[in-house]
C-alpha cells in the first residue's frame, strides 16, 4: 500500500464512510487535533513506565477511536466508537491517580518533570481538541457527534491534568504554585 494517494493534492479529503470534504473543514480539524493529542501522549510515554505507561497507551488507543468516530460523518446504525464505559474508566482513574497527589489548593503552572510537563502540554492539546468537536457536534442538526465522546473529551483533559501532577509526585517534584503578581519576586 502506497502512503501517498494524491486524491487530497486539490485540498479535498475523504471521510469514513465516504465523501469528500474540504481539508479545512471543522470536523477535518477536529479530528487532527485528536491526532496531535494522540502524538503528544506519545511524548509523554517516553517519559513514563508501568501503570501510567500502560494507562496512556490504552488512552492512545482510544483516541485512534475518537478520531475514527469523528471521521465518521453518520455511524452506521448509530454506532459510537466511544461510550458510556470509556468515560467512567477515565473517571475511575482519576480517583485513583488523585490519591497519589496531595490535595489541590492552588492553580499550578504546567511543567515539573518530564512526563508532568508532556502530560501538561497533553491537557492543553486535549482542551483545543474538545472545543472544536464541540463546534462540529452543534453545527449539525442533529448533532452527529455522540455524547459520550464529547464527556469523554472533557474527562480526558482532567486525566491528563491528574496524571502530570501524580509524575510530578512520582518523581518528587513539587508542583509549581502560580503566584499572584503582589507575590511575585524578581526571576520568578
Amino acid at each position: 500500500m502506497k502512503i501517498y494517494t494524491k486524491t487530497g493534492d486539490e485540498g479535498m479529503t475523504s471521510l469514513f464512510g465516504g465523501g469528500r470534504v474540504p481539508k479545512e473543514a471543522r470536523r477535518v480539524s477536529a479530528y487532527g487535533d485528536v491526532d496531535e493529542l494522540n502524538a503528544v501522549v506519545g511524548v509523554a510515554r517516553l517519559h513514563s513506565d508501568g501503570d501510567l505507561d500502560r494507562l496512556l497507551a490504552r488512552i492512545q488507543n482510544e483516541l485512534f477511536d475518537v478520531g475514527a468516530e469523528l471521521a465518521t460523518p453518520e455511524p452506521a446504525d448509530g454506532a459510537e466508537f466511544i461510550d458510556d464505559a470509556n468515560v467512567t474508566y477515565l473517571e475511575n482513574q482519576i480517583d485513583s491517580w488523585e490519591r497519589q497527589t496531595t490535595p489541590l489548593r492552588q492553580f499550578v503552572l504546567p511543567g515539573g518533570a518530564p512526563a508532568a510537563a508532556h502530560l501538561h502540554h497533553a491537557r492543553t492539546v486535549c482542551r483545543r481538541a474538545e472545543r472544536h468537536v464541540w463546534q462540529v457536534a452543534r453545527e449539525a442538526e442533529p448533532s452527529c457527534i455522540s455524547p459520550a465522546l464529547l464527556r469523554y473529551l472533557n474527562r480526558l483533559s482532567d486525566l491528563l491534568f491528574v496524571l502530570a501532577r501524580a509524575a510530578n509526585a512520582v518523581a518528587g517534584q513539587p508542583d509549581t504554585p502560580w503566584l499572584k503578581p503582589d507575590e511575585r519576586s524578581d526571576g520568578e
